[in-house]
């Protein structure tokens, strides 16, 4: 039996990139005549001029943060499906609340690639402890784990008594649901004396995945792998038994892009996940900002698969702050370095002191120059109104973070 889903996985890189961006001209063509939202903000864009990641990156971002201003009562997915509700096999409520569609075929979500990674196999049993109510979490792996030829345990969540009772009666061999949940399983299953040694696999999202779970799943004998999926996306990344990273999903492209901006970042700096989906005609996102930050992880995996890898996840994009009363955005700050491009990298450094908010914009710049000093604090006040120093350092100074405004004011740390 293959250790690999498809023959998608360990296609040459070249391959890759033009297999999908040749499916994305067709979806870009598709998203503005099918798609209100797109018809609008793709209608100065021409689908074949864009036929690589430069080109990609020359698109307008679509940020989930907005989705809840663009959903409107009576038009919940705001336009950006391309496939009418009443067309749609479900439609899903999420917190915000925010709704996502889900469309009629076989493993819409894409998640049987992660579960297979995993070791899930045809015939296995899985107990699937994921919400079935509102969000699509329980719908999305239990799709992946019937294209792979699964049974599923629909368990959903809590009644934690029951699940330990039907692991136990049904012996299934593989777990989804969020990791927590599982260690609770674990210690109810041990408080009374339940067999639960049946698991041998879990598929874990949802939150993250902590040290000591991990090693309670280890003790248990249980295999344990992270799964990074969203309502709106499916499945984005999953990891593979090489355990180095989370490999990016094969029908997607993805970019990771300085928060607050659409401009990719170089290999190896943390960024915000940006999504693009070339074969969903349902819902067909284009350069959708996520907010969650990663990056990309350079070389091949052991593991044979020969897609992109990121770190995993590292924390949140949307790192907008109050200062005296006002807020500053991520944008804001990559429109000062767009009007000084001597600045290479730049990080907002708020602190308190003597009892006032401070602002210094921290610049990466190859020449330590006055003049520059100046113009900078002159921009950071015409643009974010409000009074700012800078500080110019050498390049390479700033941490590989992603951060683009670190808010210390409540450790107490001075500039």
């Amino acid at each position: 039996m293959s250790d690999f889903y498809d023959g998608l996985e360990t296609r040459g890189p070249d391959q890759r990139e033009a297999d999908l961006f040749s499916a994305l001209q067709d979806q870009l063509a598709h998203a503005k005549a099918h798609s209100r939202h797109f018809a609008e903000s793709l209608k100065d864009f021409d689908p074949a001029a864009v036929t690589d990641r430069s080109g990609l990156a020359r698109l307008p971002i679509l940020r989930k943060s907005d989705l809840v201003d663009i959903q409107k009562p009576g038009a919940p997915l705001g336009g950006i499906a391309a496939t009418f509700d009443g067309g749609l096999k479900r439609i899903f409520q999420s917190p915000g609340p925010t709704y996502d569609p889900e469309g009629f075929g076989d493993d819409w979500w894409r998640t049987a690639r992660a579960l297979y990674a995993a070791g899930i196999r045809r015939g296995d049993v899985v107990h699937n402890a994921f919400a079935y109510h509102f969000t699509p979490a329980g719908v999305m792996l239990e799709a992946g784990a019937h294209a792979i030829g699964c049974a599923v345990v629909p368990a959903g969540v809590g009644n934690t008594d029951l699940q330990v009772r039907a692991i136990a009666d049904i012996r299934p061999r593989a777990y989804c649901g969020t990791p927590s949940f599982l260690k609770i399983i674990l210690e109810r299953a041990a408080e009374q004396g339940a067999d639960v040694s049946s698991l041998e696999i879990a598929c874990v999202a949802g939150e993250p995945f902590l040290p000591d779970q991990k090693a309670a799943f280890e003790a248990a004998g249980i295999a344990a792998f992270n799964v990074f999926a969203s309502a709106d996306l499916g499945l984005i990344a999953y990891e593979s038994p090489a355990r180095e990273g989370l490999m990016v999903e094969e029908g997607l492209i993805m970019e990771i892009v300085r928060p607050g901006t659409g401009d990719p970042v170089p290999a190896g700096e943390v960024g915000e996940i940006v999504v693009t989906l070339p074969f969903n005609t349902d819902y067909p996102l284009i350069r959708f900002a996520t907010g969650d930050m990663s990056a990309v992880l350079t070389g091949p995996s052991p593991c044979g698969r020969t897609n992109m890898r990121i770190r995993g996840w590292m924390g949140r994009a949307d790192q907008t702050t109050k200062v005296k009363g006002m807020f500053v955005h991520p944008r804001q700050i990559a429109d000062i370095c767009a009007r000084h491009p001597e600045v290479l990298k730049a990080r907002m450094v708020v602190t308190r002191e003597d009892d006032a908010d401070v602002m210094t914009l921290h610049c990466e710049t190859e020449a330590q120059d006055d003049a520059l000093t100046a113009a900078v604090t002159e921009t950071i006040q015409n643009v974010c109104k409000l009074k700012g120093g800078a500080r110019l350092v050498a390049p390479g100074s700033l941490a590989n973070d992603g951060k683009v405004i670190d808010d210390r004011r409540d450790a107490g740390t001075q500039t």
